[in-house]
């Protein structure tokens, strides 16, 4: 029997193989089109992969993956008792925490109002206006945001002319404000482009539940609360989860641009850390270490946030 039930196992994987294999010669065009795809993700994802030993390792440029002693988690715990490494944690959780809290739904409710405006020249006009900052890198909305805020810069003539202060001073250089800074403005830059992927969506929904709502007598807000956000409720779960399995990530180019020896305290990000300790202090192994570390928390924050969506949804899955 058990012979019989092998052979019947072969048989079946083979059946599969050969029905696989024609279904494939099928999608050929397809199947070839997502090729490179797939030759990328190899060559710049799983090959560099390796590279992660080097976390494992007392690694220095002089010497090689294969050449570098191997020192298990040592860098593991000179990361747990680094006070700086620690502050940077503290600020990027700071800063992101924020743009989940005002960044989230900023995109959502002008996704909501551009939906609600008629066709015509003024709608093309703001989608226009609120996605051209994201085309813009952060060295030029940088440059624009150290004038802005320097003594004589464009916020402080503001408040100035409303009396809420007597005199200009450069806000960049005050830490305490560097965490509203940073999410504000990403969210000046995000929030325009993070309307498409609602828009698309709220385009798709059949009018005819717009005019049945109508004849109920729905107002327009009833409509919005009834219709448009349950039925773009999956695209905003899953960037609800996305949202979260990134909070440890932060914006090293924005970081960069903003950040300066006064800010500092409050500015360093776990990605200027890693990229300051990495390549202009040499210390691959340390930076390795902790972008590991990061991206396994990462992943872990991924995971909850899918569970709690589970639940929210009722046990339905993306």
């Amino acid at each position: 029997m058990l012979v019989q039930e092998r052979v019947l196992d072969k048989k079946s994987i083979t059946q599969r193989i050969k029905q696989w294999g024609s279904e494939f010669k099928k999608q050929l065009a397809l199947q070839s089109m997502v090729l490179p795809g797939i030759v990328f993700l190899i060559i710049f994802s799983y090959i560099p992969l390796y590279g992660l030993s080097i976390a494992f390792k007392n690694y220095s440029i002089v010497s090689t993956l294969s050449s570098a002693d191997w020192i298990g988690l040592e860098n593991f715990k000179i990361i747990l008792n680094d006070q700086y490494f620690w502050d940077s944690v503290v600020n990027t959780l700071g800063i992101s925490l924020l743009k989940l809290a005002f960044g989230f739904i900023t995109p959502i409710i002008l996704a909501v109002m551009i939906y609600e405006v008629k066709e015509g020249p003024f709608k093309r006009i703001v989608q226009t206006i609120s996605y051209l900052p994201h085309f813009l890198s952060w060295i030029v909305l940088g440059g624009m945001l150290i004038s802005w805020m320097s003594t004589s810069g464009m916020f402080n003539q503001i408040l100035i002319t409303l009396g809420v202060i007597n005199e200009g001073k450069n806000i960049l250089l005050d830490a305490d404000k560097y965490w509203w800074i940073a999410s504000l403005s990403d969210i000046w830059k995000e929030a325009g482009w993070g309307t498409i992927l609602y828009l698309a969506t709220m385009a798709g929904i059949d009018p005819t539940f717009y005019e049945a709502a109508r004849i109920d007598g729905a107002g327009r807000i009833r409509q919005i609360w009834s219709i448009t956000l349950p039925l773009i409720k999956p695209i905003i779960t899953l960037n609800f989860i996305l949202t979260i399995s990134g909070l440890l990530g932060s914006n090293l180019d924005q970081t960069m641009v903003l950040m300066n020896s006064q800010n500092q305290p409050k500015a360093e990000v776990i990605n200027s850390y890693v990229y300051r300790m990495g390549l202009q202090q040499g210390d691959f192994s340390y930076a390795t270490a902790a972008d590991l570390g990061v991206s396994i928390v990462s992943v872990i924050l991924l995971i909850l946030a899918h569970q709690l969506t589970k639940k929210l949804n009722d046990q339905s899955v993306l």
